[in-house]
């Protein structure tokens, strides 16, 4: 009786582990026999809660039955969408359960986000060409319990230094959601380009849009592509984008550099800069000599009346305001400054930058919103070319700032979140996809744990997830740009939701084929090669 308990125990435990051929890999999966059969008559049977879910899934079948599947509320033949608030406890906000049986398909969830990544999950188990379905479409017999492990599975694309404009963002949109990632982290300003639409300063956009030529070859390269760059997204397109997002259930995160990272906008407007010399938007990258003169009163004027018009626009409730690689010498040369931190008690350059970001921070938290910035934000030495009495800090930063962590020691993590703030981690040997594929190749990037090594129990939950970075200094192209997202994006979605223990390399790479196919078909570029051991260092 023993043995015959052992070997039905052990039945179900190899059967909760298998895996189906999803990325990101779920949580728990059990495979059965048979299969369910899609045809033009079945119905999408779905209450009204669900009717946005409903109406994509109808669109998503639309390819293999023209005239698409009927809609309904009623009925348990089919495939069932539904809502129950009492799996909240088990599966949490995101999670799912997913049942493909001979008679239905059933994707039941605590809310309606959950109900769409079970679709994604429908998805990634049918034929690639839903054209060619021949008027049926075979699902095999399942059922799947899953959920994220972090809430935050973020994507980041810089648009500041090469515009890539809506179809490319949508595409981006498309693919994150098939990966179930879930905020869309949307760098629109930067030294090289402001790319928002602010109605209250035009010339944000009408100078700080455009510059009149690129670097090129590299961070200190005398090369120039001879051609000039524009672009920028007017608030109505951003709406449109944002509807797209939702729909998806991404949340769209848009950075609003400051103060440094600023030279588009102190080009456009002199006076917010502490050297005020720039005239035309810097051609050259990297890190730049004028921030904003943040002893200014009218610089805060400005800053408040841009993030007012981002908070109006997009409905999500964070705000990265990014804050890294400040360059404090315009700021020790200036004696407006160097005045002013005299009057605030502010000792170094960081604590005049935690003074400056703790004033955005409390304009952003009155409007019931939350800040973002990179981990500069809290002062302390995370660069080689920072002198250590610049980053002497008293002062303390607002605890309700998220830190999203990119560079320094790991120690800064286990340090931040022992003073009570939230981590995103999105530390740049592992997450930054400008970086060739030689020096993050496919399988590092999967072997990503947001988590730090040692980090202690009771402060994981204090980091909300992980983010990648398409960089775009160096990436002017949309087909480059593919080929640095692309594959990496879907290990990145699988460090973001799939459980530690359920991770396995060689289940990614063959689960990998069929998305790679899917690629393809969709004409979407990849890397040829992204296998390569070569860690050598890459600035």
């Amino acid at each position: 009786m023993k043995l015959l308990i052992l070997l039905v125990s052990l039945m179900a435990t190899t059967a909760m582990a298998q895996n189906v051929n999803v990325i990101p890999q779920p949580l728990n999966v059990e495979t059965g026999t048979g299969y369910f059969i899609i045809t033009s008559k079945t119905k999408i049977i779905a209450d009204a809660s669900n009717c946005g879910n409903a109406i994509y899934l109808q669109k998503m079948l639309e390819p293999a039955f023209k005239k698409g599947l009927e809609l309904t509320s009623k009925g348990a033949k089919g495939i069932v969408l539904k809502l129950d608030e009492n799996l909240a406890d088990e599966i949490g906000s995101e999670g799912y359960l997913f049942e493909v049986g001979k008679k239905a398909i059933k994707i039941t969830a605590s809310n309606q986000a959950g109900v769409f990544y079970g679709i994604q999950t429908l998805k990634q188990l049918l034929p690639l060409d839903l054209n060619e379905a021949g008027g049926e479409l075979s699902v095999s017999t399942v059922k799947i319990k899953d959920q994220p492990r972090f809430s935050w599975r973020a994507f980041m694309l810089d648009e500041a230094r090469y515009f890539k404009g809506m179809d490319q963002v949508k595409k981006l949109l498309d693919q994150m959601a098939l990966l179930k990632m879930n905020v869309f982290h949307w760098h629109l300003t930067d030294d090289q380009g402001w790319r928002i639409e602010i109605k209250k300063y035009p010339k944000l956009t009408r100078i700080g849009s455009t510059r009149e030529d690129s670097q090129i070859g590299g961070w200190n390269s005398k090369e120039r592509s001879g051609k000039s760059h524009s672009g920028f997204y007017t608030q109505n397109q951003i709406k449109e984008i944002i509807a797209y997002a939702t729909e998806r259930h991404i949340n769209i995160v848009p950075e609003i550099e400051m103060p440094g990272h600023a030279s588009a906008a102190i080009a456009a407007y002199p006076w917010l800069g502490t050297i005020g010399e720039l005239k035309e938007t810097p051609v050259v990258f990297g890190k730049l000599p004028d921030s904003y003169n943040v002893s200014d009163p009218r610089v805060y004027t400005f800053i408040e009346d841009v993030l007012s018009e981002v908070m109006a626009l997009f409905p999500g409730k964070t705000i990265h305001i990014g804050g890294d690689e400040v360059k404090f010498d315009a700021w020790k040369e200036s004696e407006e400054v160097q005045a002013f931190m005299k009057e605030k008690g502010l000792a170094s350059p960081a604590d005049l930058q935690i003074f400056f970001t703790n004033k955005v921070s409390n304009f952003i938290d009155k409007k019931e919103h939350r800040m973002m910035g990179w981990n500069e934000i809290l002062g302390g030495n995370v660069h080689e070319w920072q002198k250590a009495e610049d980053v002497e800090v008293k002062e303390k930063l607002a605890t309700s700032a998220i830190i999203h962590f990119w560079k320094g020691n790991l120690d800064l993590i286990n340090d931040a979140v022992k003073k009570g703030y939230d981590i995103v981690n999105s530390y740049h040997m592992y997450t930054y996809l400008d970086y060739s594929h030689n020096y993050i190749p496919l399988e590092k990037a999967y072997a990503f744990d947001p988590i730090p090594e040692g980090l202690d129990k009771k402060y994981h939950a204090k980091v909300l997830g992980s983010g990648c970075q398409m960089w775009g200094e160096w990436i002017p192209e949309v087909s480059d740009m593919d080929r640095m997202v692309f594959p990496r994006l879907a290990a990145y979605a699988e460090v973001g939701w799939t459980a530690k223990e359920r991770k396995q390399y060689s289940v990614f790479g063959a689960n990998l084929k069929h998305m790679l196919e899917r690629w393809k078909k969709e004409g979407i570029g990849y890397a040829d090669k992204f296998e390569k051991k070569d860690f050598s260092n890459q600035d």
